[in-house]
């Protein structure tokens, strides 16, 4: 996992630096303290001047908005200014660099079939899945992660002044090896499975908010 070669994306998060302030100030904010700083107000019209697909990710330590510069297969490559990286496939976060401040998620694969590629909103409810997970501090490797799925109510959504009619399936993680039990939530496009919006729990420490700001399936060039 360690391995993945991350030039082309480190390139891009340098060429974003100058895109606009609202990627200034994402660099700014995912470099702040573990205290953060208030979180970042994005509008339309910032998310338009930018080219790329964006997401906004929150993380303990602060807000930022991160671009996709890259797809290899079914792996997006979401990168911020600041040279933060975060890999994400079929809306699962599968890794995170300098995101973490006690460590980051260093890999992931799935055991069993993915649930996230087959799409959530398919599931039935209480579907059981696996996968195993590497973290980077500590060096712990395959680390195998339960999980149960549980389809909760149809609720609204509202993303840059748009609302939008999603299903929230809510999936109970648990890694006796480390400790880990947590609840994570995705809030899912009833049609096609597509994940506007979720709160994951990457490792003991590191929980993470994505929203889709462009939420248009818009492909990386």
């Amino acid at each position: 996992m360690r391995t993945l070669n991350l030039g082309a994306c480190l390139c891009a998060a340098l060429l974003l630096c100058g895109c606009n302030p609202l990627m200034t100030a994402s660099m700014d904010n995912l470099k702040s303290a573990v205290t953060g700083p208030p979180e970042l107000d994005v509008s339309p019209a910032d998310v338009a001047k930018v080219e790329f697909p964006q997401l906004k990710l929150t993380t303990p330590s602060g807000s930022g908005v991160l671009a996709k510069v890259r797809d290899r297969g079914d792996l997006q490559f979401w990168v911020a200014a600041g040279k933060q990286v975060l890999l994400m496939r079929d809306g699962l976060a599968v890794r995170t660099i300098g995101l973490g401040v006690d460590g980051d998620l260093d890999g992931t694969r799935l055991i069993t079939p993915s649930p996230f590629k087959q799409g959530l909103h398919l599931l039935p409810d209480g579907y059981t899945s696996q996968r195993s997970i590497d973290l980077y501090k500590g060096s712990e490797v395959g680390v195998t992660l339960n999980s149960r799925f549980r389809r909760k109510s149809t609720e609204t959504l509202r993303i840059l002044n748009k609302d939008y009619a999603v299903l929230r399936v809510d999936e109970q993680i648990d890694a006796p090896a480390i400790g880990l039990r947590a609840t994570n939530h995705y809030w899912v496009d009833p049609q096609d499975g597509f994940i506007l919006q979720s709160e994951q729990q990457l490792t003991s420490q590191l929980r993470v908010k994505i929203v889709q700001l462009t939420a248009d399936r818009r492909p990386a060039r």
